[in-house]
């Protein structure tokens, strides 16, 4: 991080200074008391079952220059405490005012699925021109996404900002933050339905990363999706479409010739203005062609050659538990487990057949926030289960087993289904042997981490 004064951090936040001085230098803003060393602005944050207002002190003990607060605290006279409305607010506040100051070109990368292994190709693309800081991790929400603004230093060129959201103005807030000069929206999927509606409602949601843009600012989308198909350039602000099915009026980078290598990856041919460059990337299933696409837009907003875009993506290196393979007495692992939604599963059991292995194993668990939807959600699943030929279906979670119902209805009879992840665990460790292919896939809430810990352990 560059410096900012304490001056700044009240213009930036509206605050009042009740101790200490306003001419302090403030080298890093920390929301844990402590990473909170010499130079650091502790930012206490209040949580449905924590209130760092409680760890003020330590922070200083960890030599912390200066606190804020939203509460009354007790007034430590040598010390420097800036007094605010909302302490989550003022971090975003910062974070906006810092990104002002110290303007680098930005892509904000937002979407139902996606969005993280997008957000990693487009970081390579650009790195090949730019040094390049992105999210880390999936640090996308009010909290991440001032993270890794603040994280970004004087050797940084450019920033690749994942955003993320599970309700309307959450993505407006976060680009009031971030200001990007482009954004990239993957797809309009069933993500957050509950909270949302419909997804006419996600894709309005979606569309507030556009929020502050003018002619001088892009948007890329994916061309092929239903929802964003429905986009029209109006000429508020540029628009670069990607897909394998453009319409011929809708111009915009494409993919053919797709060659599936197994779970070793994908090989494809990409055409821009009527050039075509050959890429081959690290992770399988066309939903990856998508998200190479992607990046190749960026990078021909900001100055990057389709070739070098290329040449960074096909040595990315990417998040983990986003469908990572992994290898281990005889056993295939797909690690797909952060995350989950009807679109992204149906991606995530698409590559299963590309395996070598004798035998499919699909360990799924409930998709959250769906709502009224839930139950259809999981149901409809079960057509994916037979089309891509598994052969045991393990489930665990409220809805799962309504996949299970889903397959069953179509002629599968191999399933188990269990109410909690524990037993589904415990199942895997029976059940998976040598020879095998095991996709691991839940919503985060599930806890899908142990049973990938499990068939790590076979």
């Amino acid at each position: 991080m560059q410096s900012l004064t304490v001056r700044e951090i009240i213009e930036a936040t509206g605050g009042a200074l009740l101790s200490g001085s306003d001419n302090l230098t403030i080298t890093s803003v920390v929301t844990n008391s402590g990473e909170a060393g010499e130079g650091a602005l502790f930012v206490p944050l209040i949580g449905e079952k924590f209130d760092a207002h409680e760890f003020i002190k330590a922070a200083f003990d960890m030599g912390a220059a200066a606190t804020l607060t939203q509460k009354e605290t007790e007034l430590l006279v040598d010390k420097t405490i800036i007094r605010v409305d909302d302490t989550k607010k003022a971090f975003g506040d910062i974070a906006a005012f810092y990104k002002k100051k110290y303007r680098i070109p930005t892509v904000a990368v937002t979407g139902s699925v996606g969005k993280t292994t997008t957000k990693d190709m487009t970081a390579a693309a650009l790195g090949q021109k730019y040094n390049t800081i992105k999210t880390p991790n999936n640090f996308n929400n009010d909290i991440g996404v001032p993270i890794t603004v603040l994280s970004q230093d004087k050797e940084h060129e450019a920033a690749v900002v994942e955003v993320g959201m599970n309700h309307f103005g959450e993505i407006e807030r976060l680009v009031e933050i971030v200001r990007p000069d482009a954004a990239i929206i993957t797809n309009i999927g069933m993500s957050h339905i509950e909270n949302l509606g419909s997804r006419e409602g996600i894709l309005k949601a979606k569309l507030e990363v556009a929020s502050y843009f003018g002619g001088d600012n892009t948007l890329i989308i994916n061309g092929d999706d239903e929802y964003l198909s429905t986009i029209e350039d109006t000429g508020k602000y540029k628009i670069i479409r990607y897909g394998l099915n453009l319409n011929k009026e809708k111009n915009g980078v494409t993919a053919k010739n797709i060659v599936n290598n197994g779970l070793d990856g994908i090989e494809f041919d990409i055409s821009v203005c009527g050039k075509t460059y050959h890429a081959a990337v690290k992770l399988p299933g066309v939903h990856n062609v998508y998200n190479a696409l992607a990046a190749v837009c960026a990078g021909i907003v900001f100055g990057v050659s389709p070739e070098d875009s290329i040449k960074g993506i096909e040595s990315c290196e990417y998040t983990s538990q986003r469908l990572q393979i992994e290898r281990n007495n005889g056993i295939e692992l797909i690690n797909d487990c952060y995350n989950a939604s009807p679109d992204s599963m149906k991606a995530a059991l698409s590559v299963m057949p590309y395996s070598l292995q004798k035998r499919r194993v699909a360990v799924l668990g409930d998709m959250q926030e769906m709502g009224d939807y839930a139950d259809d959600a999981h149901y409809k699943l079960g057509a994916e289960i037979v089309k891509n030929k598994i052969d045991l279906l393990i489930t665990a979670g409220k809805h799962a087993a309504m996949i299970a119902k889903g397959a069953a209805e179509l002629g599968f009879e191999n399933y188990k289904c269990f109410d909690k992840t524990l037993e589904a665990a415990n199942c895997v460790k029976r059940e998976v042997r040598p020879g095998d292919c095991v996709l691991v896939k839940a919503s985060h809430g599930m806890r899908f981490e142990e049973i990938a810990a499990a068939v790590k352990e076979l």
